[in-house]
């Protein structure tokens, strides 16, 4: 298992070959308090070679759990949140897969990440062998109400992770706005 700093790659196909499926797993923990506690949401995003979605229905969240083309399904429940992707079966025109989380205003008040702690990313085998790991930062949160934990991006014919920890401070409508997503 390789544990990676932010802005850091690894091979995933290329060093594990016949890798067909991984999957993607989030994680945190979050300190309790008795003010608003942050509802963290995971999101997946299947991006062109435009950084742009390509269509909503290549978005995978708790409404929406499995792409069109049924190569991303969200697997998670209430104590994991793990993302399986069939690398063979995803689109041609899908250039990368983007793994955020965001704070639902909805749910619990409004939020940020401050109270989270042990954010990670890892990419397993199906068979749940760690291939590797990002552990993201947690410090200077207080404004941050979304965060991109890593992304598997193609390179050439094989398939990579990147690791990102970018913050947000304008929550899921920041990252719609970026990536082309219709809310």
């Amino acid at each position: 298992m390789a544990a990676l700093v932010a802005g850091a790659n690894a091979a995933l196909t290329a060093e594990n070959p016949g890798l067909d499926n991984v999957v993607v797993g989030m994680g945190w923990d979050a300190i309790p308090s008795h003010g608003p506690q942050a509802e963290l949401v995971p999101f997946v995003v299947m991006c062109d070679g435009d950084d742009k979605a390509v269509s909503n229905d290549h978005l995978v969240f708790f409404n929406q759990l499995v792409s069109a083309d049924s190569s991303v399904t969200f697997v998670g429940d209430a104590d994991q949140e793990q993302i399986d992707v069939a690398l063979k079966l995803v689109p041609e025109d899908v250039a990368k897969i983007i793994f955020f989380a965001y704070v639902d205003p909805e749910l619990r008040g409004n939020g940020t990440f401050a109270a989270v702690r042990s954010a990670h990313i890892r990419v397993a085998t199906a068979e749940d062998r760690e291939l590797v790991r990002f552990n993201l930062s947690v410090e200077k949160l207080e404004s941050v109400t979304a965060m991109i934990f890593g992304e598997l991006y193609r390179h050439r014919s094989d398939w990579k992770f990147r690791a990102l920890g970018q913050g947000y401070s304008t929550g899921l409508a920041g990252v719609a706005k970026d990536y082309g997503i219709r809310l």
